[in-house]
């Protein structure tokens, strides 16, 4: 390809007025701002340009041949969607280069509104496949930011397939977890890290055990505190991988710390552009670079797997941590009870979905559990997707068998995808569909997962719970894809699920019980930190049962997949049966049983049966209770809302 300036674009962040002359003077192509609501930083209300403000930012950066992406990128709640709209027309009016966007119900908006403003995936889309690219550009988005989990070959064929621009964080502040797939602020302190309050527990000190006996496998140290990406010696790699806008992060920091990144990165790229053949790295800005640096520097998955060398281990870098470890909420907690006492239950979407009649589904991780979940009173049963060690993945003949025993009884079997899937994990999903399976439908967990089923199959199209379902919109938005049922978002409170159940066009499942993921994330912690652990010489240690302990002496258990994502759980299991009758108008209650024996599948199910049928389960959870080791919590449930972003 050619090289010149107008190739590459240098993006600078700006929170403040001052940064954003900042980011311009020092030689941005281009800068990314928000507005006072609707944007991933608004923790802070010093922070971010009011509506005048935009338009001045915009016409100040347009005089100077810079251009403006307004972040509209966090969810949406439903009572949002009003000051939204206004928001959108407003932007529509002062023509920022684009919106930076998360939520499918901005994508929806901005269509049925009929808004001629460009439109960017975020990050926070958890965008890893070619068949995402592919669906997205048919409503507009022409960047996306891809997924920080991926390799600077992966984005390179992402590019060369879809021709999408592309957009990749280059310098700043990265999440351990997968963008967008990490609950864990938005349920324990009811600030969702997708709606731009993250509290950052993934800063937080930790030690590994053994989950069974407790017993210390590593001690206290920052074991998720990754440290800041910096491509600064990869300005090359970047370019030749395809990618269109270099993004520095930091819509936080001071103008000075803007100015210093921005002026550094444009003479690094302008002296490539200018010599590619002769061009070697400046030693005196790399050494001013890394002596100001604030963390230490990685480069993630820019070039393959990341070592505990990303991490910061000793917390000796970090400039703020925003939170401590606290107790999760029992499930019987006093201001769980007090919420649940005050509020109606969940009126019946349909009028042929009478009350108690919601269908029971359970996703179960073996064929075993799933026969014991279907005697016991499921409905409907999940399967496939990712499986945790040492249960080992679903083959042909196990779905055949499940299929079988569940139709032989009137119920149905559903494939579930994973919630994460590069095009590799797309290619072997589409092998099930090629031995002609007869599904009753597909859970997919993610756009590109759902543009692929939809080429293979015309069975049934449900969401997960990956797609942070957090309005009716955006619901709509899924039905237009084809979708017959989506999954509410675990971060929203118990009012916003009612209101999501309520006014969706989508029939809408709801997740009450079981072991809930708070962050999913591609690092390899055993490599990590696990004793001798050997990938080669003894890959059976993944099978031992590990768990993180925070300093409030919650125990978060670590499973492994066969993608080898790794799942790190919430110190308590979600358990909504004292308050399930309020669910009853939702089309669906979902118990999450990929940790469980076919026993405790069992037992849980049979306990939600008869809770569904208006039988007595009071011995049954009695029973269930005292067997069993698990601690049960509420989620998110403690809090009446899910913290927005308006200030």
């Amino acid at each position: 390809m050619t090289l010149d300036k107008n190739s590459i674009e240098l993006l600078a962040p700006a929170g403040t007025w001052d940064a954003l002359i900042a980011a311009v003077d020092a030689g941005a192509d281009a800068v990314y701002l928000g507005g006072k609501a609707f944007n991933m930083r608004v923790h802070n209300s010093n922070f971010n340009f009011d509506d005048a403000q935009l338009k001045a930012a915009i016409d100040f950066a347009h005089a100077r041949n810079v251009k403006i992406y307004v972040t509209l990128n966090n969810l949406i709640s439903a009572e949002e969607i009003a000051p939204l709209e206004k928001f959108l027309r407003y932007l529509d009016e002062i023509q920022p280069d684009s919106i930076l966007v998360q939520d499918l119900a901005v994508i929806n908006l901005v269509r049925k509104l009929g808004l001629a403003i460009p439109m960017h995936a975020s990050v926070m889309m958890n965008t890893h496949n070619t068949r995402a690219v592919e669906l997205l550009k048919k409503f507009g988005i022409t960047r996306v930011v891809v997924g920080r989990e991926l390799t600077l070959t992966e984005v390179s064929l992402i590019k060369e397939r879809t021709g999408i621009e592309v957009e990749y964080f280059m310098h700043g502040d990265m999440c351990f977890a997968e963008s967008g797939q990490c609950i864990h602020s938005g349920v324990v302190f009811g600030q969702s890290g997708n709606r731009g309050r993250c509290m950052k527990p993934c800063r937080w000190n930790y030690k590994l055990v053994d989950e069974l006996t407790g017993e210390t496998l590593n001690n206290w140290s920052y074991k998720l505190a990754l440290n800041d990406m910096c491509m600064f010696r990869n300005i090359p790699d970047l370019i030749q991988a395809g990618v269109t806008s270099f993004k520095i992060e930091g819509r936080m920091r001071p103008p000075e710390f803007v100015r210093r990144l921005v002026t550094t990165y444009r003479r690094e790229i302008d002296a490539y552009l200018a010599d590619p053949t002769g061009y070697s790295v400046d030693a005196e800005r790399w050494q001013n670079l890394y002596d100001n640096r604030v963390r230490d520097f990685t480069t993630t998955f820019a070039f393959g797997a990341t070592s505990i060398k990303d991490i910061g281990i000793t917390g000796e870098r970090e400039p703020r941590i925003f939170s401590r470890a606290v107790v999760e909420p029992a499930f019987d907690d006093a201001t769980v009870k007090e919420i649940f006492s005050a509020e109606r239950a969940i009126n019946s979407q349909s009028s042929k979905l009478k009350a108690q009649s919601s269908k029971l589904s359970v996703r179960v991780a073996t064929l075993e559990s799933a026969r014991t979940a279907i005697d016991n009173g499921a409905d409907v049963i999940y399967v496939g997707g990712e499986v945790f060690k040492p249960f080992k993945p679903w083959t042909l003949n196990d779905f055949n068998a499940a299929i079988e025993f569940a139709h032989a009884a009137g119920r149905k079997i559903i494939l579930a995808t994973p919630r994460t899937s590069k095009d590799k994990d797309l290619s072997e999903l589409a092998e099930i569909f090629s031995a002609a399976i007869k599904f009753d439908g597909v859970l997919v967990g993610n756009l590109g997962a759902l543009n692929l089923v939809k080429s293979l199959t015309d069975a049934p199209i449900f969401a997960d719970v990956s797609f942070s379902l957090f309005n009716p919109v955006a619901a709509e938005f899924l039905q237009s894809l084809g979708v017959v049922q989506a999954t509410a978002s675990l971060e929203l409170s118990f009012a916003q699920v009612r209101s999501v159940v309520e006014n969706s066009p989508l029939p809408i499942e709801v997740i009450v019980h079981g072991a809930i993921e708070s962050m999913i994330s591609d690092h390899d912690i055993a490599k990590f930190y696990l004793p001798d652990y050997d990938e080669f010489a003894a890959p059976d240690k993944l099978n031992k049962r590990l768990a993180l302990v925070d300093e409030a002496d919650e125990v978060h258990a670590l499973r492994v997949d066969q993608f080898k994502r790794w799942h790190i759980f919430f110190g308590k299991e979600l358990c909504l049966l004292p308050y399930v009758e309020k669910f009853f108008g939702a089309a669906s209650l979902r118990i999450e049983a990929q940790n469980y024996s076919a026993e405790v599948v069992a037992q849980v199910v049979k306990i939600y049966r008869d809770a569904l049928d208006g039988q007595d389960y009071s011995a049954l959870f009695d029973a269930y209770k005292k067997n069993t080791p698990s601690k049960f919590g509420a989620g998110v449930y403690r809090f009446k809302q899910s913290k927005n972003s308006i200030q």
